[in-house]
This record gives structure tokens, sequence and C-alpha cells, in this order.
């Protein structure tokens, strides 16, 4: 089992949810978040409106694979949030130790569906 975590622009959330439902991924987290990475200080649009400074508005998705579905979920989401701009953002994958389905206590793979 894998936990992904990957930080987008926000103006990309929608191409990269439309590609995670086409690999049929269905359960992800978004947190909207802020940070920079080495573009700091670079200025950046977000919804027609201009920002500069240190922390810029991106998009935090959190997915807790099976670990058949970790290359169909990373190739996903490099093809929805991949503009070729600085700031496209950052894939991390990380090993799930456990995962618990709180309503019928399975646990492991099951649990994630």
């Amino acid at each position: 089992m894998k936990l992904i975590i990957a930080i987008i622009q926000p103006h990309r959330l929608e191409e990269v949810k439309e590609e995670l439902y086409k690999a049929e991924i269905n359960l992800i987290t978004v947190s909207e978040v802020l940070g920079h990475g080495r573009q700091k200080g670079v200025t950046e649009f977000y919804r027609g409106h201009k920002e500069t400074g240190n922390l810029l508005r991106k998009i935090r998705l959190e997915i807790a694979v099976n670990d058949n579905f970790t290359e169909p979920t990373i190739k996903a989401i490099m093809k929805g949030a991949k503009t070729g701009s600085t700031g496209d953002g950052k894939i991390f994958v990380l090993d799930l130790k456990d995962c618990v389905r709180i309503r019928t206590e399975e646990r492991g793979a099951t649990a994630i569906g």
C-alpha cells in the first residue's frame, strides 16, 4: 500500500480529477494549502489575479492506493497537472503501513477499497 501526496496548481485540479477517474481512482482527499518551491518570489496568476510573495496557493491531494494502482495514479496526476511551467508541483510516494476502515474495522488493502 502507498500514500501518494501531490502538490499541484489550483487551476489544474479538475483536469487531475478527470484523469484519476479515467484510471479508476476515485478515493481522494483535497486540501487548499500555501507553500513555495524553488520559484519563491515568482509571480503566478490564479483565477486572473496576480499573486506575488513567499507563499503561493496550491492544492494538496492525498490518495491511498494498493500497490497495483501506484503507477496509474502517478501517471494520471502528471497528465492532469502538467503545464510545462515552473510550479507544476511534486508527487511524493510513501509506504503506507496500515489502513483501517472505521465502519467495518477492515484493515490493509481491503480497507483502501
